[in-house]
C-alpha cells in the first residue's frame, strides 16, 4: 500500500465578479437534504460559513455543494486553521471532517503563486480520489488545480498530468525527482493520521515534511489517536490546538445488531436480510479478498445486483467500481477493509459484517460507512460461535450496545422519512 496525497496549486484564471447583492441568487443549489440528523452534526454553536470571512468564490462552492452551516468539527477547526496554528483533531468519521480541512486549505492558497501550496495525505487511493473530488467541488469557482497522486499510475503518466491530476509513496517519488516541488508548500494535512503514522508509512511522511517549508502548518485529523500519533505530534507540531469531539466512539445515528449464525448459514441469512430490509445501498465486509469474490458471486447467483472491490484488483478496475457504486449503478458492494477509512457514500444506509472484524478500531471504521453526516444507518453483524468473545470485547472497548437482531427492524431507524 502506498500513502496517497493531494496537492493544490493555483492556476491563474479569470473569475467573474458578481454584484454584492446578486451572488447568492446566482448559485446553483442542490436539492435540500431533508433527512433527520443526529447531534454529531447538529450540536453547533450556530455559526455561518460567512462568519469566517472566506473568499466569495469559495463560499459559492461551499453552498453549491449543499453545505448550509458548519458542523461541530468545522466550527472548531476552520477558524483555528485559518489563523495558521497546527491542529490535532479527533472527530468521528462522517461528521464533516474532510471539509473542515479542505475549506481552510482552499482559502489560504495564494492566486498569484503558481506552485504547490497545500498537501493532503490520506492512506488509500479511493480516499485520495474522493478527497480530490471534494476539493474540486468546493474550489470550482477559484481556478484551483488539484493533483491526485496514487501508486497505481506510472511515473511518466504522473509527470505528464502533474498540472491537473497526480498521487505519496508516489508524492515522495515525484518530490525526490524534483517533479513535485514542495519547497513552497506551507500546509500539510494528514487525514486518518493513525493509519498514516503506522510503521509502513511514517518514514515516508517524515521525508515529505523535510521537503516542505520549515514554517509549514500541520493539521492532523483522525478518529483514533494511538501513542504513535502523540509521539509524532510532540516531534513535529508547534503548540497544536487540540480538538476532541469523541465523547462516544460510535456514530449516534447507527443502530447495531448481531445475528448468531453458523458459517454455512451466512449466505442464507444475507438473502433474508436483503428481502426484509429497505436497503438504499449496502456495503458488505469480508475478512479476506478471496471471500470477497466468492460472496459477490453467491449474491449475484441469488439474483441481486452486486459489485466487489479489494486491494488486489487493478487500480483502474477499483476506480471504476468505486465510481459506479457511488453513482448508484448497483445496490450492494462487497469489499475487504480497503473501504473502511473515510469513504463517504451518503446513499449507504446499511452495513453488514458478513465476517466479524478482529478489533474495535476496524469495527468502528466499518460501521461508519453508514450514518454519514449525522444521518441514520444500520449495522448488522453475522456472528459465529468463534466470534462471540470478540463481539463482547468490542462492545466493552467502544462502550456501545450491539443488540440481538429483532424479528422486524423499525424502518425509522435507518430509512429517511
Amino acid at each position: 500500500m502506498s500513502v496517497n496525497g493531494l496537492a493544490m496549486q493555483l492556476q491563474n484564471t479569470h473569475i467573474s465578479n458578481h454584484d454584492n447583492n446578486d451572488w447568492k441568487r446566482s448559485l446553483k443549489l442542490p436539492t435540500k437534504d431533508t433527512r433527520p440528523q443526529t447531534e454529531d452534526v447538529t450540536a453547533t454553536k450556530g455559526n455561518d460559513f460567512e462568519d469566517y470571512f472566506l473568499k466569495r468564490e469559495l463560499l459559492m462552492g461551499i453552498f453549491e455543494a449543499g453545505f448550509e452551516k458548519p458542523s461541530p468539527i468545522q466550527e472548531e477547526a476552520i477558524p483555528i486553521a485559518l489563523a495558521g496554528r497546527d491542529i490535532l483533531a479527533r472527530a468521528k468519521n462522517g461528521t464533516g471532517k474532510t471539509a473542515a480541512f479542505i475549506i481552510p486549505a482552499l482559502e489560504k492558497v495564494n492566486p498569484s503563486k503558481n506552485h504547490i501550496q497545500a498537501l493532503i495525505l490520506v492512506p488509500t487511493r479511493e480516499l485520495a480520489l474522493q478527497t480530490s473530488q471534494v476539493c474540486r467541488s468546493l474550489g470550482k469557482h477559484m481556478g484551483i488545480q488539484v493533483m491526485v497522486t496514487t501508486g497505481g499510475t506510472t511515473l511518466k503518466d504522473d509527470i505528464l498530468r502533474l498540472g491537473q491530476t497526480a498521487t505519496p509513496g508516489r508524492v515522495l517519488d515525484l518530490a525526490g525527482k524534483g517533479v513535485a516541488d514542495l519547497r513552497e508548500c506551507s500546509m500539510l494535512i494528514m487525514d486518518e493520521a493513525d493509519k498514516l503514522l503506522s510503521p509502513e508509512f511514517q518514514p515516508i511522511i517524515e521525508q515529505l515534511i523535510s521537503f516542505c517549508r520549515a514554517d509549514r502548518q500541520i493539521l492532523l485529523f483522525s478518529a483514533t489517536f494511538p501513542m504513535i500519533v502523540k509521539n509524532f505530534k510532540d516531534k513535529y507540531l508547534t503548540k497544536p490546538y487540540e480538538i476532541n469531539l469523541m465523547d462516544e466512539l460510535t456514530l449516534r445515528g447507527v443502530t447495531q445488531y448481531y445475528a448468531y449464525v453458523e458459517e454455512r448459514q451466512k449466505v442464507h441469512c444475507l438473502n433474508t436480510l436483503f428481502s426484509k430490509l429497505q436497503i438504499n445501498q449496502s456495503i458488505i465486509f469480508c475478512n479476506s479478498t478471496s471471500r470477497v469474490e466468492l460472496l459477490a458471486k453467491k449474491i449475484t447467483e441469488l439474483g441481486y445486483s452486486c459489485f466487489y472491490i479489494h486491494a488486489k484488483m487493478l487500480q483502474s478496475h477499483r476506480n471504476r467500481v468505486f465510481h459506479d457504486f457511488r453513482n448508484g449503478k448497483t445496490r450492494h458492494l462487497v469489499c475487504s477493509d480497503l473501504l473502511t477509512r473515510g469513504i463517504d457514500i451518503q446513499a449507504v444506509n446499511v452495513v453488514i459484517n458478513f465476517d466479524f472484524p478482529k478489533n474495535a478500531e476496524t469495527y468502528l471504521h466499518r460501521i461508519g460507512r453508514s450514518g454519514r453526516f449525522g444521518h441514520l444507518g444500520l449495522a448488522i453483524n453475522l456472528i459465529t460461535y468463534e466470534d462471540r468473545f470478540n463481539l463482547y470485547r468490542i462492545e466493552q472497548e467502544l462502550g456501545t450496545e450491539i443488540a440481538p437482531i429483532p424479528p422486524v427492524i423499525d424502518k425509522s431507524l435507518y430509512v429517511a422519512p
